[in-house]
């Protein structure tokens, strides 16, 4: 099999959705940036060529120029001392919501209209207002959602990703300098791996790919095939300490990486129904 390059039409339909998923994300300016700079040496046709699915390659690139939502400094590890900061969230958030169902009273004094005043129209009359007790429930569910993230020493990414929050399965020692940066490259040398690739085949195609979507070295320099080889060989093993696989080989991140492009194709699968369905 021998999957054609991507015609012109195929790419312009794929940069409208995607572009348009991110400016729903408020990250347009990223993608764009990105599908200027792929344009050089061809690289979406390399890829296609190889059988590399571009749906997933931007599923992968999008979740990683989304904001973190990371504990501020000093909130980190409870080995500083420190509270966790997602306990913490959990436990205040909870209080505020106990604290405004306390306080129902107060705000359907506040909020029922004087009787000395001008009757309101008709179309105006309502039940004593219960938005109070719909935002505590909110609240409580923020603060559930928040709690989940806690640990001493390990905290998961926390995305919005439109509109299914996206699960970062795999922990991370997020006091670790460019862990997104490195999962990234993981995720798109496992998708080149999964199609037969050897590493002089598939690193040529993963440099130019983190080069467009803003993963550059130290100096904001690009990474040569060899350089980004070495530096995240390097720094790998460092960051996910508590990677789970179903292998032994120390090399091999295929559980990981399939668990993830499984998330991937429910998402993707949803999100075209929804488009077939209007």
């Amino acid at each position: 099999m021998n999957p054609s390059p991507l015609s012109d039409v195929n790419r312009l339909t794929l940069e409208s959705w995607w572009g348009g998923l991110a400016e729903r994300l408020h990250v347009a300016d990223r993608a764009q940036t990105f599908f200027r700079g792929i344009q050089a040496g061809n690289l979406l046709d390399r890829i296609g060529q190889v059988g590399g699915q571009v749906d997933y390659i931007l599923f992968v690139l999008t979740r990683y120029w989304v904001p973190t939502v990371l504990p501020p400094a000093g909130r980190e590890r409870l080995t500083k001392n420190d509270q966790d900061y997602w306990l913490e969230s959990e436990q205040i958030l909870k209080t505020a919501a106990m604290r405004l169902r306390e306080l129902k009273p107060l705000i359907e004094l506040l909020t029922t209209p004087s009787p000395l005043a001008d009757p309101a129209p008709e179309t105006s009359l309502s039940p004593s207002p219960v938005i109070e007790l719909e935002l505590a429930n909110v609240i409580e569910g923020i603060a559930e959602a928040a709690g989940t993230y806690g640990g001493p020493d390990y905290t998961s990414i926390v995305k919005a990703f439109d509109p299914v929050p996206l699960r970062q399965t795999q922990p991370f020692k997020h006091n670790k300098k460019h862990s997104a940066e490195l999962w990234v490259v993981f995720l798109l040398r496992e998708h080149f791996r999964s199609l037969g690739l050897g590493k002089d085949r598939y690193w040529p195609l993963v440099a130019p790919l983190c080069t467009a979507a803003g993963i550059v070295n130290q100096n904001g320099q690009s990474y040569s095939p060899d350089e980004l080889k070495s530096w995240w060989q390097k720094n790998w093993p460092r960051t996910y300490t508590q990677l789970e696989q179903k292998q032994e080989a120390a090399d091999s991140g295929g559980a990981a990486y399939e668990q993830d492009f499984a998330w991937f194709q429910g998402w993707i699968g949803w999100q075209r129904s929804r488009t077939t369905s209007r």
